[in-house]
């Protein structure tokens, strides 16, 4: 009961002074010297003047301590309750209840001691220190007393337990000042405590905050992850390599063993058949000698049995002693004649000496007829030296594979061709053959070039646009060539169309292009391109992209009161043209051109374009060269087509002494009539009389009774599609003349007349005046 009143006593608050600071327990005697330590603190500064916590508080700010204070006393509570598991079971409950009075005032002490700064920063005061030696001895006394009444410094502690307890306390400090770190010093890449960046061996140290310094730290080990992830990748990429090399050293050397068995196979099928050659020959010469020999064999026997006979004979002969049968030698000679092939019969009659003598003189052919030595016969082994020559050698290639035309590949006078190999093949160089496919089915009549190349591919260059090439290709290298790959049909891309810019017509909001293509064979498709020209000019910039227009001519939707530049390319397989010589189109108003085509023979239209004249008409109906769509009797023009709806405006210049007509019509009003005399043109006309000027507005050769007492000088036309209406105006003194309502079925066109000599001047591209619309 005393103990817990002790605790709860206004004597142990004053002891024990609570400030939240979230240090450990510590021992006894530690407690004392703390004690003491607070009490200084509280005298020196006050004494020195010296304000230590405004110092750790700003200190604290600047390192941004200060936000981690609520971290730091989390990790003091958890620190708490491992030093209270450490206390005996006999003293926990004592324990627990001081541990956090007596926390707050370690914690106080170890962060803000007086004492500890004032020797650091040099402040001793002898005075002062004697006083609270004296007082810190007063304190230990009480608080020893009070330790001894509660039973903690009685005999019931043991030895043991003392030296526990200092065992304990160096460990918890030791954890204390591990656990305490709150910044990181970036120098010694450590966790450090703020109180040693204050005053302790990393005051001159740079320190960063604990959670940028982990950020910091974690973002490092990203990036070596990162490079440990490419490395892993490379070596994988590598090992994968490795496998596949493999594969192919094996699929190489089965490759090369079937090929070494064949040339090895090869070369003994040859030596075996120049065996066979060489000894069915010798023995053929075996044969020939063994005849040879046996004939002349045959001969001599035959020469023998002769000269034996007639050797017996003789020696009969001689041995005779009636001379008179000695000079019968009849029956000797006849057959010495027939063995001799003579016809001499004189010999009949000639003596046996004289036989005989001729006998001798024959002479006998000793020679052989065929030598027993056999010619020395040499093996052409050349072939098998070949073939075992070429067991080293690479072999030939196989045909190469031709790749079919890749899109935009080409250009108006170039191709790029490519080819490969499906197999191993070594190649030296390659063999490109082409030449031009004609329309007519001959094409072996075309020459054919030949280029060598290294690389797998080639640029063909000086071709003629639009043009359809044939191209194969073979693979060489030192056993020779291979055969040609299959035929590839490649097309060089389009010239550049040619814009027609007489008939190109135009108004505020939309433009109709037309062309023409320079090549014979047909393209696949056209593209125009448009550049909005402003005040900083860049030609180059394209701004739309018409694509995939099938015909020569095309309508674009433009903005009012701009200027373009309209470039045209063709399209085929093979690629885009060039770009078409560009035209400007301005969008102010209504543009178009007059059709020659369509000229009265006796019209001229002048070197602008826009200026038509007439010198005579004696002779309206002339012998001149007329074109099928030409007018043949009212001498006029047609101006190009209007294919816009909306509304759009021109202008004719005329003299005051001209007769002419202007208006509108359709485009199969008929050539041998007058405008405005059917019911396909609308037209205003000019009629000079003795006693005026006449002016009428006709359609189906109808006007309404209309006076205009000032001869208009400039007549403005307003073609309304929407409104159905056309309207003339004196443009000099914005008066409106007239105006027909009629619906338009089809697009109309401009038309001019004279009907006398004198000129005409049109004017297009004219914004609308704003009176037109009254």
């Amino acid at each position: 009961f005393y103990h817990m009143d002790l605790y709860g006593s206004k004597e142990r608050f004053d002891i024990f002074p609570e400030e939240l600071s979230g240090r450990g327990d510590r021992s006894l005697g530690d407690t004392r010297r703390k004690s003491a330590l607070s009490s200084e603190k509280v005298q020196r500064p006050q004494e020195v003047g010296y304000d230590l916590e405004k110092e750790v508080a700003e200190l604290a700010k600047m390192y941004g301590l200060d936000e981690d204070r609520e971290k730091e006393l989390e990790l003091l509570e958890g620190h708490l309750e491992k030093v209270g598991s450490r206390w005996p079971p006999a003293r926990r409950e004592k324990a627990g209840s001081q541990g956090s009075m007596y926390n707050s005032s370690k914690s106080s002490s170890s962060v803000k001691d007086p004492g500890q700064s004032t020797k650091r920063q040099g402040l001793p005061d002898e005075a002062s220190q004697g006083e609270n030696q004296s007082k810190a001895r007063a304190d230990d006394e009480a608080e020893s007393n009070i330790w001894s009444r509660g039973g903690l410094s009685s005999g019931g502690m043991s030895d043991e337990w003392n030296s526990q307890a200092v065992s304990e306390e160096e460990e918890e400090e030791e954890e204390e000042e591990e656990e305490a770190a709150d910044v990181f010093c970036s120098t010694c890449k450590i966790p450090i405590r703020a109180f040693d960046k204050l005053f302790g061996e990393h005051k001159d140290h740079e320190v960063a905050q604990l959670l940028s310094a982990v950020e910091s730290e974690k973002e490092e080990i990203h990036k070596n992850m990162c490079k440990l992830e490419e490395q892993i990748a490379q070596m994988e990429n590598v090992a994968s390599h490795l496998e596949e090399i493999f594969i192919t050293v094996e699929e190489n050397f089965g490759r090369q063993e079937q090929n070494f068995e064949v040339h090895y196979n090869d070369a003994v099928q040859v030596l075996a058949q120049k065996y066979e050659e060489q000894l069915e020959a010798l023995g053929e010469e075996k044969k020939q000698k063994l005849e040879a020999l046996y004939e002349q064999l045959v001969n001599c026997g035959k020469h023998l049995d002769t000269c034996k006979e007639l050797t017996d004979e003789t020696q009969e002969l001689f041995l005779e002693n009636d001379k008179a049968e000695f000079m019968k030698v009849k029956s000797f000679n006849y057959r010495y004649l027939q063995y001799y092939g003579t016809s001499n019969y004189s010999l009949f009659l000639s003596p046996y000496n004289y036989r005989l003598e001729e006998f001798l003189k024959k002479e006998v052919d000793l020679e052989l007829s065929t030598l027993p030595d056999f010619e020395e016969r040499v093996i052409d082994v050349s072939e098998v030296e070949q073939l075992m020559n070429s067991i080293n050698a690479i072999p030939a290639p196989c045909a190469p594979v031709i790749n079919p035309q890749a899109p935009n590949a080409a250009t108006g006078t170039s191709l790029r061709v490519c080819w490969g190999l499906f197999s191993d093949d070594t190649v030296e160089c390659y063999q490109l053959c082409y030449k031009p496919v004609s329309n007519e089915g001959h094409s072996d009549e075309q020459a054919e070039h030949t280029l060598k190349v290294k690389e797998t591919y080639c640029t063909i260059t000086d071709l003629v646009p639009n043009t359809q090439y044939e191209f194969w290709v073979s693979a060489l290298n030192a056993s020779g060539i291979s055969p040609p790959s299959e035929r590839a049909v490649y097309v060089t891309a389009p010239s550049p169309p040619t814009i027609k810019s007489k008939k190109i017509r135009s108004c505020e909001n939309a433009a109709l292009v037309c062309w023409e293509s320079r090549d014979i064979n047909p393209v696949d498709s056209y593209t125009v391109e448009l550049s909005k020209l402003t005040d900083e000019e860049n030609d180059d910039i394209i701004t739309e992209s018409i694509v995939g227009i099938p015909n020569c001519e095309v309508l674009i939707h433009l903005q009012p009161t701009q200027k373009y530049r309209i470039c045209v390319r063709a399209q085929n397989l093979g690629g885009c043209s060039e770009r078409s010589e560009p035209v400007l189109i301005h969008t102010t108003g209504t543009y178009f051109y007059l059709n020659e085509d369509t000229a009265h023979p006796l019209l001229a239209i002048l070197d602008d374009g826009f200026t038509i004249s007439c010198d005579e008409l004696e002779n309206p109906e002339c012998d001149l060269p007329v074109y099928d769509n030409s007018f043949t009797r009212c001498i006029a023009i047609l101006g190009s087509l209007i294919p816009f709806p909306g509304k759009h405006y021109w202008e004719v210049e005329v003299e005051e002494d001209t007769e002419y007509r202007t208006g509108v019509a359709f485009e199969n009003t008929p050539r041998h009539g007058h405008l405005g005399a059917n019911n396909s043109s609308w037209c205003m006309r000019h009629i000079i009389t003795p006693s005026r000027h006449k002016y009428e507005f006709l359609h189906s050769g109808m006007t309404p009774d209309i006076r205009i007492t000032i001869p208009p000088r400039r007549i403005g036309i307003l073609l309304d599609y929407e409104n159905c209406r056309l309207s003339f105006f004196n443009a000099d003194i914005a008066q409106h003349l007239h105006t027909f309502k009629t619906h338009f079925q089809h697009y109309v066109h401009p038309c001019f007349a004279l009907e006398t000599p004198g000129i005409l001047r049109i004017h297009t591209g004219i914004t609308a005046p704003p009176w037109t619309a009254l």
